[in-house]
């Protein structure tokens, strides 16, 4: 039977999405592999981090093209990529936690495009009068980060329902974020 990558790689992140511990022994349990066949393919966990954080990019940059982030209004964008990340939300709060990813030169540039194509969303939502502008770009970026990872950590550790993934994060990051009417 050949080695399905994509199947590898997405037992890999179910897995660690729910144990960022687990060894490449129980990596490849999960995936149904010997653990010399998992090795032959990723040559030790730095290996698949690195491959499950391309997935995680990719998958990423398909949630920020299917949300359509230039239509409508700033809020209606954010509604739409918080519900279509959702999926890889578990993914991508194991990798938000590989501190290896974001340290030094060898950092991968989609993260970057990734982080200007939500700033720019961010914004959008300023100039627009939708957001705050006292909270930069940036900040916003990493705040909505921060709740994509704990959203996807509360609902895999069954303390909020899976449906209520999408309101939550929006609704807790604009109702930080909405620009109030000066009193």
């Amino acid at each position: 039977m050949a080695l399905d990558r994509d199947h590898v790689l997405r037992s890999a992140a179910a897995l660690l999405t729910r144990k960022s511990t687990a060894t490449m022994d129980e990596v490849a349990k999960a995936a149904g592999i010997s653990r010399a066949t998992l090795h032959r393919r990723f040559a030790g966990r730095d290996a698949l981090v690195r491959a499950l954080e391309a997935l995680g990019i990719e998958e990423c940059e398909a949630a920020l093209d299917a949300a359509r982030l230039d239509d409508g209004s700033a809020q209606q964008a954010l509604r739409r990529f918080v519900k279509e990340i959702e999926l890889a939300a578990g993914l991508l709060a194991f990798l938000y936690t590989e501190n290896q990813l974001f340290e030094g030169e060898g950092q991968n540039e989609g993260w970057a495009r990734i982080d200007a194509r939500i700033a720019a969303l961010f914004r959008r939502g300023q100039a627009s009068g939708e957001f705050r502008i006292d909270l930069t770009p940036a900040w916003l970026t990493e705040a909505l980060y921060g709740l994509l990872a704990s959203g996807a950590w509360a609902v895999t550790e069954g303390r909020v329902a899976p449906k209520d993934f999408t309101y939550m994060i929006a609704e807790l990051l604009l109702g930080g974020a909405l620009r109030r009417e000066e009193p």
